[in-house]
Order: C-alpha cells, then sequence, then structure tokens
C-alpha cells in the first residue's frame, strides 16, 4: 500500500459582496480536491492560471506518527482533505501542503497559516481508513489517582461524645 497520493487542488476567485467588498472585489477559495490519474506525473510545483483558477499538484504523505489525526478525521462526521494555501499581495494564490490530519491541520492554523477544507472521496477514505487500521493503536487510557488529603484519617475531625 503506497503511502502517499497526487491530488490536484482547484482555487477559484469568488466575488465579495457587502460591507468586506470595501476593498477587495474577490476573495480566493479551494474549489475542489480531487485525487490526480495514477498514469498522469502531477509535480508539487504545477501552477496555471486559467480564467481566474488555479490548479496545482500536491502529494497527501502518511506518516505512522500522525496515526491519531487520520483516526479523529475518519471518525468526524465528515471526513476532509486539509489544504494550505498561500497568497502573496497581488499574485495567484498557492496550495502548499495537503493533509488528512486533523493534527497537522491544527498545527498549521496554529502557525497562522490559512487552512480550508473539502470532503474527502470515497476511495481516498477508505486509502486512509486501511492505514490507520494497519498502523494506529490508540494509547490506553489510565485513571489517574489524586492526592487525597482524607485518607489515612488525615484532616479528620474526631467527634467527641
Amino acid at each position: 500500500m503506497p503511502n502517499s497520493r497526487s491530488v490536484i487542488v482547484e482555487m477559484r476567485q469568488r466575488p465579495v459582496t457587502g460591507v468586506a467588498s470595501r476593498w477587495a472585489t474577490h476573495q480566493w477559495a479551494i474549489a475542489s480536491v480531487r485525487e490526480a490519474a495514477p498514469d498522469l506525473e502531477q509535480a508539487a510545483d504545477t501552477l496555471v492560471d486559467t480564467d481566474a483558477v488555479a490548479v496545482a499538484g500536491l502529494n497527501v504523505e502518511l506518516h505512522k506518527s500522525e496515526g491519531e489525526g487520520y483516526w479523529l478525521n475518519l471518525n468526524s462526521p465528515a471526513p476532509c482533505v486539509f489544504v494550505m494555501w498561500r497568497q502573496e499581495s497581488g499574485e495567484m494564490p498557492v496550495p502548499w501542503v495537503a493533509t488528512v490530519s486533523y493534527n497537522e491541520a491544527g498545527r498549521m492554523l496554529d502557525a497562522g497559516e490559512k487552512v480550508e477544507n473539502l470532503p474527502m472521496s470515497e476511495p481516498m477514505r477508505a486509502w486512509l481508513q486501511e492505514f490507520t487500521d494497519a498502523h494506529y493503536v490508540p494509547e490506553v487510557r489510565k485513571k489517574v489517582k489524586r492526592n487525597d488529603p482524607f485518607k489515612d484519617g488525615a484532616f479528620r475531625r474526631e467527634v467527641k461524645t
């Protein structure tokens, strides 16, 4: 089972309306994430501008250390693919990373990056489920005993009769 898959990320411009449109006429958003054809070589730096559409080829890589993030994604109501992207002022947006780990996406958000998510396809979900089943073992939860101030009669009043 390969630990990576190529995906094509498509971004489109959306018109901005309302108060927020005073300085901006449009904003970029992820339009789709789909798997690349297996026989098609996709370079990670491929970027095409066609009628206000940015398209990039990225790899989704699976790592054993991210097992918990994959498990969380698979057990959410709607498993998804997360895409981190950047845009320099006035330039085309560039998708940088595609991941299926909740934890990795959370770290990117904590770092102040733009991260969007789109629903995961069924073949990709099955691929992720197979990898997670093979490599992720949840940590055993241990009940923690707290210090008991009343143990052994400490802080106990003697009742006089």
